[in-house]
């Protein structure tokens, strides 16, 4: 099946759900965390990870990013799969991201940018004016400003106050440049009253300085906008307790640079392995696997779903857990720090039994140094912590710098970031670390049994607040936020 029809894709999943025989549930053992993690295989996740790159690789821009045939063929593989397990209810949800490309020069000469998630469309072009301070306030905004493009330096705030800032001022256009190195990717986080805003780079942005400082330097700047379709994957047990579930999550798109074998093929193989592993048991609580469209993109799919589940439903979810890069080849082996003891940042009540769950596992049954990485905003569970679901999950670096500590504990090169290939063409399955694949799944696999069993070491369930508490991380998936 091909996604190039939404209503075709329903249709055979209709047909599907029919043709095949649906396991009778409890007349499978119940799981058990031993039982299986053994049936967990290398071989299984490298031929699987071959599969996705392969989907990347037949087509042109060589890679899986939303809307391109990569990501696509992603999608029709985790459904056909997992429909022809008969084990699984499944549900493709269609939805529609902003896509956008730029283009800016200054006095003739072309400089890389990159438009900001929700950025408004437009063809502005007229004087370049450097905005006072970091734009972070109304009076760093010059009466001079209307009608001409505005240079922002990033810092402190986030790009949607500047954005805002810059269009009540009366800027036709906005530029921010990045304050470290490198192209400076970001998002306005959603809709507003925004002007054509991109981000440049660093060292691109001190020479539009250095331009206006000398004379007037006239931009031009082409931002077009589109919408790509694209898709989640959800597929639910159609055994367990439909009212108190374990919901357990991945994304599935990669940047436009490359394959995204480890970011994020990884997260999604591993969970996809342990689905197909699960259909050999019954559980107690239902089991939800969601994979996520569009999280390089600032976390969209993920977003999209939780916002869009009625509250009941949502209170129905006792726990989400994320995973996203888990075959990082300079490793660390990361728990999400749920108790806030180490970064101060605490998940709603269970995330910090679900960081003691996997410290336990990891101390005493495989016996591997684990350290808590922080809840940043960066992955999936952003907006299931937003909602107040208890969160949790597992990560092996993305690009973090390895420090000599860490070198001590897992070995690798001090100095080099957990993934040197994070987000470029060289994130192939050759460049992923299936030893720690391994282990990682092992521990998707034991909290899937162990809460598939049972949520009695969870807090006693609540209905939550309807109320969404907003959290401004710094990041959103593959976009910087501020």
């Amino acid at each position: 099946m091909r996604l190039s029809l939404h209503a075709g894709i329903l249709a055979a999943l209709a047909l599907l759900a029919e043709a095949v025989p649906t396991p009778e549930p409890r007349a499978l053992p119940l799981v058990q965390s031993n039982q299986l993690r053994r049936l967990l295989l290398r071989s299984e996740l490298l031929k699987k990870g071959q599969t996705l790159q392969d989907f990347a690789y037949a087509t042109e821009g060589r890679n899986r990013y939303i809307g391109t045939p990569g990501h696509n063929a992603t999608v029709n593989y985790l459904v056909d799969t997992l429909t022809a397990t008969g084990y699984y209810d499944i549900e493709v949800q269609p939805f529609t991201v902003p896509s956008a490309s730029a283009d800016l020069s200054v006095d003739g000469v072309t400089y890389e940018a990159a438009p900001m998630t929700f950025t408004a469309a437009g063809t502005p072009s007229g004087p370049l004016i450097p905005v006072a301070n970091i734009g972070c306030d109304a009076a760093d905004y010059p009466a001079e400003l209307a009608g001409k493009i505005a240079l922002i330096s990033r810092g402190t705030c986030t790009f949607a106050t500047k954005a805002s800032l810059s269009k009540a001022a009366g800027a036709i256009g906005t530029v921010i440049y990045n304050n470290v190195e490198g192209l400076l990717q970001g998002t306005l986080g959603g809709e507003g009253n925004y002007a054509p805003t991109v981000g440049i780079s660093q060292a691109d942005g001190q020479t539009l300085l250095a331009l206006v400082a000398s004379g007037t330097a006239t931009a031009g700047l082409i931002v077009e906008l589109s919408e790509v379709l694209t898709y989640n994957v959800i597929a639910q047990t159609k055994g367990g307790d439909k009212e108190n579930v374990l919901a357990v999550g991945a994304h599935t798109d990669s940047v436009e640079a490359g394959p995204g074998i480890n970011d994020n093929g990884s997260g999604s193989i591993g969970n996809l392995e342990v689905a197909l592993q699960l259909t050999k048991f019954s559980t107690n609580n239902a089991i939800r696997f969601g994979w996520w469209s569009g999280e390089e993109e600032g976390l969209l799919g993920a977003e999209h779903y939780v916002t869009t589940l009625p509250q009941e439903e949502r209170d129905k979810i006792r726990l989400y857990i994320n995973f996203d890069m888990i075959a990082s080849p300079n490793f660390v082996y990361e728990i999400y720090d749920g108790d806030g003891s180490a970064f101060g940042t605490t998940g709603p009540p269970g995330s910090a039994e679900v960081e003691k769950l996997w410290e336990d596992y990891y101390k005493n049954d495989a016996r591997i140094p684990t350290q808590p990485t922080e809840f940043d905003g960066r992955s999936d569970y952003g907006p299931f912590l937003d909602f107040g679901i208890a969160s949790g999950g597992l990560s092996s670096g993305a690009d973090g710098v390895k420090t000599e500590e860490e070198v001590a504990l897992y070995g690798g090169t001090a100095g080099q970031i957990y993934d040197p290939n994070y987000h470029t063409a060289q994130d192939i399955l050759a460049n992923t670390n299936v030893g720690v694949w391994i282990q990682m799944a092992k521990g998707i696999a034991h909290a899937v049994a162990t809460y598939g069993r049972s949520f009695e070491t969870l807090p006693a369930k609540t209905k939550r607040s309807e109320r969404r508490e907003v959290h401004t991380y710094q990041r959103k998936g593959g976009k910087w936020v501020y």
